[in-house]
């Protein structure tokens, strides 16, 4: 193999020495290039070690089998890879190729294409074929417009996941607990970096309770970085300990935003870049129901796609730096009006003064009583993509029930983890439910099932944990399917019992806005805006309103036009 030089601040070093100068074994995660061009490959390296240098190592190699061997030694010595960067008209490999091996060896880093303007058909077919984060047009001068954005975002995407992975807080549990899987899922959702110990799996786990003196009886246990053993902590007391629930700072807002999915936290964005005073409450975490998706791929604007998480993220970073206040773990339980106030109160205890209210508290998932599934639930029976169960379910069989585009996204995002996929749709056929796309996706992958006209009719488990389902098919015979995992999307119930007898809402619970508003109990004589409910100054937007398009894009729409027309409202009143 060649010298593949190391980008260390204005100079190279061979990776086969080993070494940094006058210094130990580098650690600093690394980017690797790979074109067989040397002037190019060159000046990828120039550009990413003047942009990325300090936090990044710059490998360079001139072929794919060449860069192959480099992350197989990286892999061997337990360094960390953030990013590949790949030509794609290489002879021998393509950069395509190259990337599929690549994503063997290092599957969390972020995969970059370079081509000519020629090649972007093959680049966009990249971002199934290898599920490819971004492509780049050769040049990219000047760097710093058309190189260094696109590398820093992905970097700090990869950065993120990382700290996740590696954080300070230990959870340990049994898997098959639903109060483990509930903080599991606490610190995932909300990007709290933490660490999950299986007692019955991994050794440190035991160990930890020994030193610490806990009884295995009393698990869950969280063990922060202060050195605070926490026993079967419930999700606010973890949540106040680590800073995560807040506290409003002020007495009076704005503007107050019940709901943390994308439209809540369009409004959150819209509401403080537009100068209003703003809160968002969110009971669970940023991101709402859109945050367990684990692939949303027609958002405009992103090609390859984007977790429901990373979108999440970007919206709440977004949101901050705006001058938006969060306030996480805080449900809303009431809402009335008080002259020209608008008060939302809270499960805590207090009360949210506003001169206008955006209800997006958005949807949950509707539960399924068939027998079994209740004792079940959060032991191997999980409501929406539980993305904290992915890995888990390396190797298994998982259930998914349900036909609409949040099944087939989880499918096809488990299905890379489990040897099987079964999915369980009630109806003749995918296509009056799921988008074409997505009906696609399932269908390539070879280990997805898809049973039509089939249901499940009972859960049955074994030492506190699902084994099995009860299946009725299409001719209504019944049969026994075997399973590990088992994950539930039949359709969504609108959080708004806590608004009953204050907001005019349909005979699903779903609250009326215009023309709707208007026609049942709309008080003034002025016609309500559009996103207006039946009370004056309280606005709806996202899947919570009545009529509304069940779509990312359409909930973050309505979200920023209802902080418009709390502008017209706010000037009339």
């Amino acid at each position: 193999m060649s010298p593949v030089p190391v980008a260390n601040g204005p100079s190279d070093t061979a990776l086969a020495g080993g070494k940094e100068p006058n210094g130990p074994p580098a650690r600093r995660p690394a980017i690797v290039a790979v074109d067989d061009e040397p002037a190019v490959l060159a000046a990828v390296a120039r550009d990413l070690r003047r942009g990325f240098g300090e936090r990044f190592r710059v490998l360079r190699a001139p072929s794919g089998p060449e860069a192959l061997e480099v992350l197989g030694e990286l892999r061997r010595r337990g360094e960390q890879v953030a990013m590949l960067i790949a030509d794609q008209r290489m002879p021998g490999m393509a950069g395509t190729q190259y990337l599929v091996e690549a994503r063997k060896i290092v599957p969390d880093a972020k995969r970059v294409l370079l081509t000519a303007y020629a090649d972007t058909e093959a680049a966009i077919a990249a971002i199934n074929e290898v599920a490819l984060d971004y492509y780049l047009l050769k040049p990219w001068d000047p760097p710093e417009e058309q190189l260094f954005p696109v590398v820093e975002d992905l970097l700090t995407t990869w950065e993120s996941g990382t700290a996740l992975e590696s954080g300070g807080v230990r959870v340990v549990g049994h898997r098959f607990s639903k109060e483990s899987h509930d903080l599991r899922d606490f610190l995932v959702r909300n990007r709290v970096p933490a660490r999950w110990l299986d007692v019955e799996r991994d050794g440190e786990a035991r160990e930890l309770l020994r030193v610490a003196g806990v009884d295995a009886e009393r698990l869950p246990v969280a063990l922060l970085e202060d050195g605070t053993v926490l026993e079967r902590p419930s999700i606010l007391e973890l949540a106040e300990r680590l800073g995560v629930a807040g506290t409003p700072a002020q007495d009076h807002y704005d503007l107050v935003v019940v709901g943390g999915g994308p439209a809540g936290l369009a409004a959150a964005v819209y509401g403080a870049s537009e100068g209003l005073k703003t809160v968002m409450v969110e009971r669970e975490a940023p991101g709402g129901q859109a945050g367990q998706s684990s692939r949303i791929e027609n958002y405009l604007g992103f090609p390859a796609g984007l977790s429901g998480s990373d979108l999440a993220r970007r919206a709440t970073d977004q949101a901050r730096r705006l001058g938006a206040e969060l306030l996480t773990v805080q449900e809303a339980v009431g809402l009335r009006a008080e002259g020209s106030a608008r008060l939302v109160q809270l499960s805590g205890g207090g009360v949210l003064s506003a001169s206008c209210v955006i209800v997006a508290s958005g949807v949950s998932y509707r539960q399924l009583y068939t027998p079994g599934f209740s004792e079940l639930t959060g032991a191997g029976i999980y409501y929406g993509a539980a993305m904290t169960e992915a890995r888990a379910c390396s190797e298994q069989h998982v259930v998914v029930i349900g036909a609409a585009n949040s099944a087939g996204q989880a499918a096809v995002y488990f299905g890379g983890y489990a040897s099987k996929v079964t999915m369980l749709v009630r109806g003749p056929s995918l296509e009056k439910s799921m988008s074409h796309y997505l009906i696609e996706q399932v269908a390539a992958r070879g280990n997805i099932e898809v049973r039509t006209s089939s249901s499940a009719i009972a859960a049955e488990g074994e030492d506190g944990r699902l084994r099995r389902l009860r299946i009725k098919g299409p001719d209504g015979a019944e049969e026994i399917l075997e399973a590990d995992a088992c994950f539930v999307f039949i359709g969504a119930s609108p959080r708004t019992d806590w608004l009953e007898g204050v907001l005019a809402r349909d005979e699903r619970g779903f609250i009326l806005a215009g023309r709707d508003a208007q026609a049942n109990g709309w008080p003034l004589q002025r016609e309500p805006y559009v996103l207006e409910s039946t009370v004056p100054g309280v606005f709806v937007a996202g899947d919570v309103r009545a009529r509304s398009i069940k779509r990312v894009a359409s909930a973050v729409g309505e979200g920023s036009m209802a902080v418009s027309l709390i502008h017209e409202y706010l000037v009339e009143a």
